[in-house]
């Protein structure tokens, strides 16, 4: 029932858009709950720091509640909150480079919140301890891979193989043509490839598909 609830809500988002828009405070926070777990898993993957993930989500659903008004068109709001959380991550990303001093380490909550850890692990299923600690090992070199690629592919990648966005929602998230998106994410996939093979970790291990 849940789920359908929010493929229902998922379907009639432009008429939350409109309503929050137009100043409906319920509707607002209707659609809140209905991105807020998407745009934390993306900032998620982005940065690796679930406090920072937490932060840019709060600071993308500010930035959507006090611009919401300027949005000409409804239609666009999926790559326009993806806009601003991505310009958040890129913003947090500059800072976490100036100020690492230590190789890259990562923490995961135990309710979790990335899509590799809650795919494995569906309501009411068995609990495997072993697998479970695979998973979040996987987890973690995934996006130690992912932190490797530039910006602009790590960002590609995430949007399309993660958020499922097509090449022209992604092309005008990053102001850039829908080829040089296409570009990006082969140029990304092949260095993923090649980071995931060198932690001898296959697609058919991860369960990702290129």
């Amino acid at each position: 029932m849940q789920v359908n609830q929010v493929a229902y809500n998922m379907i009639n988002a432009d008429d939350l858009i409109e309503r929050a828009r137009a100043g409906d405070e319920h509707s607002f926070n209707q659609l809140v709950g209905l991105w807020y777990k998407r745009i934390y898993n993306y900032a998620y993957k982005q940065c690796s720091v679930e406090e920072i993930a937490s932060d840019i989500t709060q600071r993308t659903f500010i930035a959507v509640f006090r611009n919401l008004k300027k949005l000409k068109d409804v239609g666009s709001f999926k790559p326009w909150i993806y806009r601003i959380a991505t310009n958040y991550c890129h913003e947090e990303g500059r800072k976490m480079s100036r100020a690492r001093t230590v190789p890259f380490t990562m923490s995961t909550s135990e309710d979790g919140h990335t899509s590799i850890k809650e795919e494995g692990y569906a309501e009411g299923r068995f609990f495997n301890p072993e697998q479970h600690y695979r998973q979040k090992e996987l987890e973690v070199v995934l996006l130690q891979c992912l932190e490797q690629l530039t910006k602009d592919q790590r960002t590609v990648i995430i949007m399309k193989e993660y958020e499922g966005m097509k090449f022209r929602e992604i092309a005008e998230v990053l102001d850039t043509s829908e080829n040089t998106v296409k570009t990006w994410l082969y140029r990304g996939l092949k260095q993923l490839k090649s980071h995931l093979e060198e932690n001898r970790i296959t697609k058919e291990t991860l369960g990702y598909e290129q």
